[in-house]
């Protein structure tokens, strides 16, 4: 049954992963198109250096952050790419989902497939996605530091274990609470939202929005790869319950009808 449902969630995450690509194509790539024709305008507006060595650093940096098509990677290769991208993690978000859920499967949480699985898809995008993504939200090229990638990765992953770790702090809490529904929701969310909101605020903001970029690029952009994320739970939690529901109803046992 493990397998079946492993197979299940590659195939699925692999769709799931085309779709959500399609939405980043769509609505995504034209802001990051914006946002290098920023990057590139303000790099050839750079005065020319005094020196021969500082020509050659330059002209070395420059190249280093060239998106065009000389580039290493041309943008309609990046742009072709970003498909396999979605799709490889489609995979392999999916292989992961498809353990967990058969861990989950008749042990906690709504009892059909489709509705686990909503509810599954649902609270990934919340902890893995939402969480860090409002404390730390995606950029755009032209934005951020590249020496401080490193320290800015770490504290994306950080945020991604603090969102896991608050689910897991508020499954433990409703399964505790002895009292009715509503008072489990109540308990399980105040349990997910105090590690949440102390790392929110314990943790250092990152602000590296250089002075004159565009708002609306920079809040475009980012809507657009939520988004994306929220299109790719979406699909996956659907298709991931609608084939679990298909395929329950298909071995449930006929009714045997009565003689009488």
């Amino acid at each position: 049954m493990i397998r079946t449902l492993v197979v299940r969630g590659l195939l699925i995450g692999l769709l799931a992963g085309f779709v959500a690509g399609t939405f980043a194509f769509v609505f995504g790539e034209p802001r990051v198109d914006a946002a290098i024709a920023l990057e590139e305008a303000a790099a050839a507006a750079e005065p020319a250096p005094a020196s021969a060595g500082e020509a050659g650093h330059d002209h070395a940096g420059t190249a280093g952050h060239h998106h065009g098509e000389e580039a290493v990677v041309s943008r309609p290769v990046q742009k072709a790419g970003l498909f396999l991208a979605t799709g490889l993690y489609g995979l392999a978000v999916g292989g992961v989902f498809a353990l967990v859920f058969a861990g989950l499967r008749g042990r906690f949480g709504p009892r059909g497939d489709g509705a686990l699985a909503l509810a599954s898809a649902a609270t990934a995008f919340v902890a893995v996605i939402l969480v860090p993504f409002l404390k730390y939200p995606a950029n755009p090229p032209a934005v951020g530091d590249p020496e401080t990638i490193n320290s800015r990765t770490a504290l994306y992953v950080v945020m991604v274990i603090v969102g896991l770790a608050a689910v897991a702090v508020a499954v433990a809490t409703a399964r505790r609470v002895t009292a009715g529904p509503w008072q489990r929701r109540v308990a399980a969310g105040v349990a997910f939202l105090v590690p949440v909101v102390a790392a929110w605020l314990l943790l250092p903001s990152v602000d590296e929005v250089p002075e004159g970029f565009p708002a609306s690029l920079l809040w475009n952009f980012r809507l657009a790869s939520l988004g994306t994320q929220f299109v790719f739970w979406t699909a996956f939690g659907v298709l991931f319950g609608w084939v679990g529901d298909r395929v329950a109803g298909r071995s449930a046992p006929s009714p045997v009808p009565s003689s009488g």
